[in-house]
């Protein structure tokens, strides 16, 4: 008993800390906290922008496209400037109130009408709540790494906090079209519903986020982090030295452009969706949207255990396999009379959500790996500069989200004020919902497949890294 004891005092002591559940959700409230903004973001701004703040969908596209250029210069300064600072409140953690606030004030005023149709208004604000995003989103992600080089606790933390996210996917599938209807109950069934209620419904939703982002600071301890004297040389050329030189790195990286850019485009057509090609209100989209997250809350806690079944790679394909043939009941059944039926809508929405869920979930179990690997390639642990390199890559993919569903939506005529759409403009919503996105999937298994670390040579790696430390 006593060797065991030393023996895993000895395994804590080299960095392989052991997380209690209460730290896990406490990290995991986090990525909760984000998404209850970042989905709000991806699913509904763009229907917004075009139904109820008045722009017109292309304009919509190219403003979305800019802001993800900004994003390119911003990230790396931001990844650069959390990796030199040590804060007095952590690392890491202390940007979860230092960037919380102004992102939470942000995305209130990314729903307020007050100068509709503006599109100087759209573009700072916009560009305001992705700046302060990006300062919360990449030091959280840094903070993964910070926790523990154990790659079983590593998977246990990312289950718990994708599980989390879903919850915040959940609450914004499900719940916005309900919290809309609560604050405007003449609200037509196509969501067009007054300015006012959309403002009402960011600003609760804002406040719980802040509030969760309070608590994970409260959870989250950093143990693996940079000495200061290690810090003091890091500089935002980094980057570019780590993309060149860590080919797990821009393998993630690309899964990243790739999975993102499947997700947003999707996420975007759904209102459009449910309204136009189904005919459906905000009951059927409330559901449709829900069954988003739902699968996650069943096979999330799975994880470890499907794992060491199948493998880190297999786990991959058999998710991504999963959605694509998610995606192509959702076709068929939009395309075959006979199959039209919301309950099928609603089965294909669900098996598709399942694959996407778990594979673009687990994902972000892999950055912390990429980020051992370029500390035994280089002896730097730069966390913020990986996790910005990262974020670069799914606001690309955030990026294709907003700018295809505008550009698609142009291209086949969609009309704002029409309650039909042309057949041409349902099929280039269907398009998003399904086709584009299926594509993007065989582009993703193709990319993941070069993936090269598996678990037994991460935690050698991170053993000697730890011997190097010692």
């Amino acid at each position: 008993m006593k060797n065991t004891l030393k023996s895993e005092k000895l395994t804590e002591s080299k960095g392989f800390y052991k997380l209690s559940m209460l730290q896990c959700v406490g990290f995991g409230s986090g990525d909760l906290a984000q998404n209850l903004i970042y989905q709000t973001i991806s699913m509904y701004l763009l229907f917004f922008y075009t139904n109820v703040y008045g722009l017109d969908p292309a304009v919509a596209a190219v403003m979305f496209l800019i802001v993800r250029i900004i994003d390119v210069i911003w990230d790396p300064l931001v990844g650069t400037f959390v990796d030199k600072h040590n804060p007095k409140f952590g690392k890491y953690r202390s940007y979860l109130i230092l960037g919380g606030i102004p992102l939470t004030g942000f995305a209130l005023l990314c729903f307020w009408n007050g100068f509709s149709g503006s599109l100087v208004y759209a573009y700072v604000t916009y560009v305001g709540l992705s700046m302060c995003y990006t300062l919360v989103n990449v030091p959280y992600g840094a903070l993964n790494a910070s926790l523990t080089r154990d790659t079983s606790e590593i998977t246990k933390l990312t289950s718990v906090r994708m599980f989390m996210a879903n919850i915040g996917g959940l609450a914004v599938g499900m719940g916005i079209p309900v919290v809309l209807r609560m604050f405007d109950p003449m609200e037509t069934e196509d969501m067009s519903v007054n300015d006012g209620a959309w403002f009402k419904t960011m600003a609760l939703y804002g406040a719980a986020g802040m509030g969760l982002l309070v608590f994970c600071f409260s959870q989250c301890r950093e143990r693996v982090v940079m000495d200061k004297s290690e810090t003091e040389n890091v500089k935002v050329s980094d980057l570019w030295m780590e993309f060149v030189h860590n080919r797990p790195l821009r393998v993630l990286a690309f899964f990243f452009i790739t999975a993102f850019a499947m997700m947003a485009i999707g996420n975007a057509a759904g209102a459009y969706y449910i309204n136009y090609n189904l005919h459906g209100g905000a009951g059927e989209l409330s559901i449709f949207m829900g069954l988003g997250s739902i699968p996650a809350f069943i096979f999330m806690p799975m994880i470890p255990a499907i794992k060491k079944v199948v493998g880190k790679r297999g786990m991959f394909n058999i998710f991504l396999i999963i959605a694509i043939i998610g995606m192509g009941m959702l076709y068929a059944v939009s395309v075959i009379p006979s199959l039209r039926h919301m309950w099928l809508v609603y089965v294909a929405q669900f098996i598709k959500s399942t694959g996407v869920i778990v594979a673009t979930g687990y994902m972000w179990a892999l950055v912390p790996e990429v980020i051992s690997f370029g500390e035994y390639t280089h002896g730097r642990r730069i966390s913020g500069i990986v996790n910005a390199l990262t974020g670069i890559f799914y606001k690309a993919g955030m990026a294709l989200g907003g700018v295809v569903p505008g550009l698609v939506l142009a291209f086949v005529g969609f009309e704002k004020e029409a309650t039909e759409q042309t057949v041409f403009a349902q099929q280039g919503i269907l398009w998003l919902v399904a086709v584009i996105p299926a594509m993007l999937l065989l582009v993703a298994m193709f990319i993941i497949s070069r993936y090269e670390l598996d678990d037994d040579r991460i935690d050698d790696i991170n053993r000697i890294i730890e011997q190097r430390n010692k």
